[in-house]
């Protein structure tokens, strides 16, 4: 559908009313799954909600966390005290476009929902990875999932796509990246309820735990140049056809892209294995 209803993504389509619509229907939702029904502790939420109303202006916003079930988001932003129903506040996020955009009616509702349709395994240069750049550009907050699937399983973070570091490669401006790990949504939105299926409406009378890090900070000038030096003496990379990133051709590139993921999965990974520390 080229550009997939992008327009309806705007915030001034039709006055920015059916968005804020949405995001305070939802913002409902994710509040009454995450306090009422539930128990949601979240550890170092100034941090987030700092980033989230004041960073300086048009410096763009990165979350990135895992993956533990499809309430992930919104759910996850329904802790007391976040702006959850605040559609000028609230993210972007990439979302699979196989299982929110597979209809007119879908489309339009994960639109104004400030969703980017994203096609998994599709790879770095697909349409709407630049239209979340251009998010970026805009200095706006985007999340994504950098593990690329939902894992309900207790495992180290997995090797991380692409897509993520690939944006904040080359984004205009660097943005701020912030880990976020949770643990509890599995058990709210298990993936095998019932005959292999997820129950009909979320679980209740869980724990959410939610771990915000601290900002991870890149040098991308400095990055970009390791990774010329060291793809002068490599050859180890099949080659795709990607676009040059101004000096940097596809084997610096994909040098770049490994650095940035294996810092980001590192915090990631340190992260996961404090929310699951038993209590002493």
């Amino acid at each position: 559908m080229g550009r997939k209803m992008e327009w309806a993504g705007k915030a001034n389509h039709l006055a920015g009313l059916p968005r804020k619509t949405v995001i305070t229907a939802v913002g409902t939702f994710a509040k009454a799954v995450a306090v009422l029904l539930n128990s949601t502790s979240i550890h170092n939420a100034d941090t987030l909600l700092n980033l989230v109303r004041s960073r300086p202006p048009g410096v763009p916003l990165i979350t990135v966390s895992n993956h533990m079930s499809t309430l992930d988001d919104p759910v996850m932003w329904g802790f007391k005290g976040f702006p959850t129903c605040n559609a000028g506040l609230q993210r972007w996020v990439l979302a699979a476009e196989d299982i929110c955009f597979k209809n007119t009616v879908l489309s339009y509702f994960f639109r104004l929902g400030k969703c980017i349709p994203i096609t998994r395994g599709g790879g770095i240069y697909q349409e709407h990875m630049t239209e979340a750049l251009e998010r970026l550009s805009d200095g706006e907050w985007l999340h994504t999932f950098p593990e690329g699937k939902v894992c309900q399983e207790d495992e180290p973070i997995r090797r991380l796509k692409w897509g993520t570091p690939s944006l904040i490669a080359r984004a205009p401006v660097t943005p701020i990246v912030l880990p976020i790990i949770h643990h509890g949504f599995e058990k709210v939105m298990p993936e095998n309820y019932i005959f292999g299926r997820r129950p009909p409406v979320p679980l209740w009378n869980k724990d959410i735990k939610i771990i915000v890090g601290e900002p991870i900070e890149f040098d991308i000038a400095k990055l970009k140049q390791t990774a010329i030096i060291t793809s002068r003496n490599s050859s180890s990379f099949s080659k795709e056809g990607w676009p040059p990133l101004g000096a940097l051709d596809e084997v610096a590139q994909r040098y770049i892209y490994i650095d940035i993921s294996e810092r980001i999965r590192s915090v990631m990974e340190n992260l996961r294995v404090i929310v699951n520390k038993p209590k002493v």
